[in-house]
């Protein structure tokens, strides 16, 4: 019996390890995405910066050439 009893702690020994590994592994991965994840959000945020400071640029650009906004075109036809 004695050896029936030592299987057992080796066999639940061997599944400790097993869950354990599994685990760093799962760990592993998600902090792998994570870290994805917050890369692709801080180059989201980069990028809507660049927008904004670009349509800023335009804004002034515009603002400075005094060049009055697009006319909006007279319906002149189909008054009927």
């Amino acid at each position: 019996m004695e050896k029936d009893s030592g299987d057992g702690k080796q066999s639940t020994a061997d599944m400790t390890q097993f869950v354990q590994t599994l685990l760093q592994q799962m760990q592993n991965r998600f902090q792998t995405m994570s870290d994805s994840i917050v890369s692709k959000i801080d180059e989201m945020g980069e990028r809507i910066s660049e927008l904004e400071q670009s349509i800023n640029d335009l804004r002034a650009e515009m603002g400075a050439e005094g060049t009055p906004p697009p006319a909006v075109p007279k319906k002149e036809e189909g008054s009927a």
